[in-house]
């Protein structure tokens, strides 16, 4: 088995093919839409792209039924110096706008299955 944690955008071009990808996810929406680290939303999408499953895995504790859709998910606003500054200079004008979020939402149509300490569960299924 070989486990790769790099860059997704440049990974898929240096060293793919992959057979599969799984990520994790800090919440999972009722709908099976999971909010995780900034970027999985690209990886979904390439996955997509390239027909390789991507599943997301998680324990049962984020999966959030009250939550209808990823659309409810609070997403966490970072600093926006995180982006305007380099080393202690900036970089960007000042009075730039900024949105620099934590996470993104990856829709539930691009999960090939949620991995738990229970098994695998159709993202459309999380609620049973």
């Amino acid at each position: 088995m070989h486990l790769d944690h790099r860059q997704y955008g440049r990974a898929f071009y240096v060293f793919g093919p992959y057979r599969l990808v799984i990520v994790g996810a800090d919440r999972v929406a009722a709908n099976g839409d999971a909010a995780n680290k900034i970027g999985t939303l690209n990886l979904a999408i390439l996955c997509r792209y390239f027909s390789i499953p991507f599943y997301v895995a998680c324990p049962t504790s984020p999966l959030d039924v009250e939550t209808a859709s990823g659309a409810g998910i609070d997403i966490e606003r970072r600093d926006p110096a995180e982006v305007t500054y380099l080393a202690g200079t900036r970089i960007a004008p000042e009075h730039t706008k900024v949105s620099n979020p934590g996470f993104d939402i990856t829709p539930a149509d691009l999960i090939s299955g949620i991995v738990t300490e229970q098994g695998i569960i159709d993202p459309c299924d999380i609620t049973a």
